[in-house]
């Protein structure tokens, strides 16, 4: 099973491979609309689940294994990305495919995610190397079933998230998870 690094690599390389579909689609004299939504619509969908796997499964564990301020700065800016790649998928959807503001919206996404990926290639995976491998295999295994689990987006809150407020639950349930007496009621707030 690869671990959670190459899952979020894979994942990284077919978002590129699909914004560049779609360059190809708008770049012919006659553009498909079936084609351009056989190539969007799952995209925007990935697009979704992978920020929301990542917000349940990656980022807590980098906050976890991670030098303090370093892997906070990094989930803050994160969170910050997905609510801007999450915008961008709006936007797309409340316009009519290959409308012009359709096309401004697909791109507000494809650079919020550009910009989220190369960070997180540079930053956030790249410290979580240093992870035991064990770890990174266990959470490689969460990533890909939370796929399988959740193949349509009808269960997934994909709406934004106040970047600190995310990184403070994170925080207060690690530091419940630090004190083997806690009842950790604090961690079902919200659920």
């Amino acid at each position: 099973m690869p671990d959670i690094i190459e899952l979020i690599f894979d994942d990284h390389e077919w978002f590129r491979r699909q914004f560049a579909a779609l360059d190809e689609l708008k770049s012919r004299r006659r553009v498909e609309i079936t084609a351009v939504e056989a190539v969007w619509t799952p995209l925007a969908k990935r697009l979704d689940l992978h920020a929301a796997a990542e917000e349940e499964i990656f980022y807590p564990q980098l906050l976890r294994v991670g030098e303090d301020d370093e892997a906070e700065a990094e989930t803050l800016d994160a969170i910050g990305d997905h609510n801007d790649i999450r915008d961008g998928v709006r936007a797309a959807a409340g316009n009519p495919i290959l409308s012009e503001e359709w096309w401004a919206a697909v791109g507000r996404t494809r650079r919020a995610n550009d910009e989220h990926m190369a960070e997180e290639e540079r930053e956030g995976l790249a410290d979580f190397r240093t992870a035991p491998d064990d770890l990174r295999e266990s959470l490689g295994r969460r990533f890909a079933e939370y796929f399988l689990v959740h193949r349509t987006l009808s269960e997934v809150d994909t709406s934004d998230k106040d970047p600190k407020e995310y990184v403070r639950e994170i925080e207060d349930d690690l530091d419940e998870d630090d004190n083997p007496g806690s009842l950790r009621i604090g961690s079902l707030k919200g659920r």
